[in-house]
């Protein structure tokens, strides 16, 4: 069993705290090293109290299950003889609330647009198998609650 770590950094920095107007921003810190600076949504929390700029829980979420889908999907092509010189996703999360009136991510709808070259071409109806094999596999969407849709770009 594999484990996977993140480590965040919040301070206070003077901040009252006490008044709910505190920065929201911090710093991710994952296993590999890399720092992404994050923050609450502004949908959420309003600025100046978040930073539109940095990465919210909830893009973080959806950029995962895309990554994850992504990842899948890249390996299950080249294992079957085909080259991808591009892969670009749109992926939206909704929110919404769950059967328990809580608000929760209630979809997320990855929207691929892969690129081959080569002479090995896959069909349309071999790029959605490789996507609904990649969902498949995809350890992300399958510990999840939400519905995880994809619905792949062509032309």
């Amino acid at each position: 069993m594999s484990k996977h770590t993140a480590e965040l950094t919040w301070v206070r920095e003077g901040q009252p705290f006490l008044d709910n107007r505190y920065s929201r921003r911090h710093m991710a810190q994952f296993d590999g090293g890399e720092r992404v600076p994050m923050s609450s949504s502004p949908d959420v929390v309003p600025a100046p109290m978040s930073d539109p700029s940095a990465v919210d829980p909830e893009e973080a979420f959806v950029a995962s299950l895309a990554s994850c889908h992504m990842l899948w999907f890249l390996g299950l092509a080249a294992r079957q003889g085909f080259r991808v010189d591009s892969y670009r996703d749109a992926a939206v999360g909704t929110m919404g609330r769950d059967e328990r009136n809580r608000i929760a991510m209630r979809e997320v709808l990855l929207r691929p647009r892969v690129d081959f070259s080569g002479e090995a071409l896959p069909s349309r109806e071999q790029v959605e198998r490789l996507h609904h094999d990649a969902h498949e596999a995809c350890f992300l969407a399958n510990s999840v609650r939400c519905e995880v849709r994809c619905e792949p770009v062509f032309g």
